[in-house]
């Protein structure tokens, strides 16, 4: 399952129902104590892996009813609610209008040890009496009312309290389908129905900014203890027979030495019984992570301790979702960027990305650092404010990117000579790949990685508040803008942002589109067919090329699934094209050379391009 929305009440500052939007990649902003934790901490509640507190009741709000719930998409198509049997929250009317799962949690905070004490499902629900309770009826009761409404069980598994309830149903003429609270909490069978349904949610892992970095910290520890006990159970036959062996040899030498006392006195021998007891394998070991210099982690400074509990905060987190055969992971991070070097920064936020893209995960961070904020979209915003009834979620856009600006607490850099806005982080990463390789050969051409890392330029995707924010910061510094953009359709059709194109031109920026379909059409086929020679791509401008290199890789791989059956599954396809295209813009754009750029583009477009930029810088 994945969250589609957050809806938080009478918690904390939000005393007002709140609903934030999200998707797979959010970054809350926001001045100090504006409510970003706030919304991370009541996730974690809702997921009981916390628990409330009295004084998590808002002060002007009813304590009795402190609301959190989530709107859930992905669910299983078919799952079990109640005894054995599967059904679908559609079938038993428990999603929403939208056909999501919505559930809300209930915390009565007045006593000093607050617990749940009402968990609905806002549903799309039969208000007609005799179906608005089935969910809640035992399979004695749901045969009565069958019974009693003189229902033909004849084909129906009267074993099955789902095919009960929908004979049920499906003998009333009008359901009264309407927007209620059903209740999850009542027990039928010695289980509830949110009990199973919990058994789908995704694993909810929580970083707080305020945690301590060591290796030895419990959620430091926890993976790496979990290592030694995979170990052990895979090595358990030997270990065993090892552990009796050891065993029969110090028993031996236990009942000789009983022996020996007994020549001394045979009352105190006759006190005296050999036992050997064991310890756990696992206990017998302890893990600590070293540099190659040998200094321990504790030792380190505060980034890098920071960077490494970070690591064992997923490593943990992906154990638990395999132990529990979660439905995904939700990662939520408070100020990722604390205690990191801005270059640091840049390579957690594209692997934090890269987790989002490729492995399914969302992902929920706060921050206060431009450094995050300039290099995502307007879709990945949430900006908290303050006002008299406290705090409230704006979406980021051109209204409020200067106030944005201000919450972050930051002064325009006046180091920056270049703004260079592209597309994406592919295409940032091309960029910067082939520019390395390419100024080595060429003087005129810069280095793009070095002249970001330097803070002389910055790149920026293009897209929304995120250009809106920082356009907003670079135009008070009077420094170059230029922009790239794909043509993405071939002539002669326009290009596909052909109006931002002519919008830039017109406001006296440099921007440029490309000729051909994308970035990845600049890379010299043949490197690819030296590695692939299956690779069917022959350099044309409009050819797919993530595509054709994904499907190189994919039959190259012995997979026994044909490349049209990926093609069908549109997921499935999606991830492999991405990770194609990862592969291309930086393992592929890095083998580039000037000489097989001039031969592959004559006309020497991308080198004019990077030209013009080292000209600015």
């Amino acid at each position: 399952m994945k969250i589609k929305k957050i809806i938080i009440e009478n918690f904390r500052g939000y005393k007002k129902r709140t609903v934030i939007d999200l998707n797979n990649f959010i970054v809350f902003v926001g001045k100090n104590d504006a409510g970003k934790s706030t919304i991370l901490e009541a996730l974690d509640i809702f997921f009981g892996n916390s628990n409330p507190d009295s004084g998590d009741a808002c002060v002007s709000g009813d304590a009795t009813k402190v609301r959190i719930g989530c709107v859930f998409t992905d669910f299983p198509s078919e799952l079990v609610i109640d005894s054995s049997n599967s059904t679908s929250l559609e079938k038993e009317y428990l999603l929403n209008i939208d056909g999501d799962l919505e559930i809300h949690k209930i915390y009565n905070c007045t006593s000093p040890r607050p617990k749940c004490n009402s968990a609905v499902a806002i549903a799309n629900h039969p208000l007609e009496p005799s179906c608005f309770k089935l969910l809640e009826q035992s399979i004695n009761n749901l045969r009565n009312i069958a019974k009693k409404s003189k229902i033909d069980l004849s084909n129906i598994d009267q074993t099955r309290k789902a095919d009960l309830r929908q004979a049920i149903r499906e003998s009333v003429d009008n359901l009264e389908l309407s927007i209620s609270e059903v209740s999850l909490l009542k027990k039928v069978d010695g289980q509830t129905i949110l009990d199973n349904l919990e058994k789908h949610f995704p694993i909810y892992a929580l970083f707080k900014s305020d945690r301590p970095s060591t290796d030895q910290d419990a959620e430091a520890q926890d993976p790496m203890k979990m290592a030694v006990k995979s170990a052990i159970k895979e090595q358990e036959e030997k270990l065993v027979e090892l552990t009796e062996i050891i065993k029969k040899q110090v028993q031996k030498v236990a009942e000789k030495t009983v022996e020996k006392v007994q020549e001394f006195s045979e009352d105190l021998a006759n006190t005296l019984t050999p036992k050997v007891v064991n310890k756990n394998w696992d206990t017998l070991f302890s893990v600590s992570l070293t540099g190659d210099d040998e200094i321990p982690v504790n030792k380190r400074g505060s980034g890098v301790r920071r960077l490494i509990l970070l690591s064992f905060f997923r490593a943990q987190a992906e154990q638990e979702a395999v132990e529990a055969q979660a439905n995904g992971i939700i990662y939520a991070i408070e100020e990722p960027e604390t205690s990191q070097h801005p270059k640091n920064q840049k390579l957690l936020l594209d692997a934090l990305l890269d987790l989002v893209e490729n492995q399914g995960c969302q992902i929920m961070l706060t921050t206060h650092t431009p450094v995050l904020i300039r290099n995502l979209r307007e879709e990945n915003l949430r900006f908290i404010k303050q006002n008299e009834e406290g705090p409230y979620i704006e979406p980021c856009d051109e209204t409020n990117s200067s106030e944005i600006v201000e919450s972050l607490g930051v002064l325009p850099d006046h180091s920056v000579k270049v703004f260079f806005g592209v597309e994406g982080r592919n295409d940032i990463n091309f960029l910067k790949t082939i520019s390395k390789n390419l100024s080595k050969e060429d003087l005129s051409i810069p280095d793009l990685a070095k002249a970001e890392d330097e803070g002389r330029l910055v790149f920026i995707p293009l897209g929304g508040s995120s250009l809106d924010l920082w356009v907003s910061r670079i135009n008070g510094l009077n420094r170059p803008q230029f922009y790239l953009m794909d043509r993405d359709n071939e002539p002669p059709k326009d290009a596909k942002y052909q109006s931002q194109f002519d919008s830039f031109k017109n406001e006296g920026h440099n921007a440029w589109i490309t000729k051909r379909l994308e970035l990845e059409n600049y890379i010299h086929p043949d490197l690819i067919k030296a590695d692939y020679t299956n690779y069917s791509g022959g350099g044309r401008h409009f050819e797919n090329v993530p595509r054709l290199f994904a499907q190189a890789i994919h039959e190259n791989s012995g997979s026994t699934k044909s490349w049209q059956e990926v093609i069908l599954d549109k997921e499935k396809l999606k991830k492999k094209e991405s990770k194609a295209k990862k592969k291309l813009n930086s393992i592929y754009a890095s083998k580039m050379t000037k000489e097989l750029l001039d031969t592959h583009d004559p006309d020497g477009e991308l080198i004019s391009w990077l030209q013009d930029i080292g000209a600015a810088l």
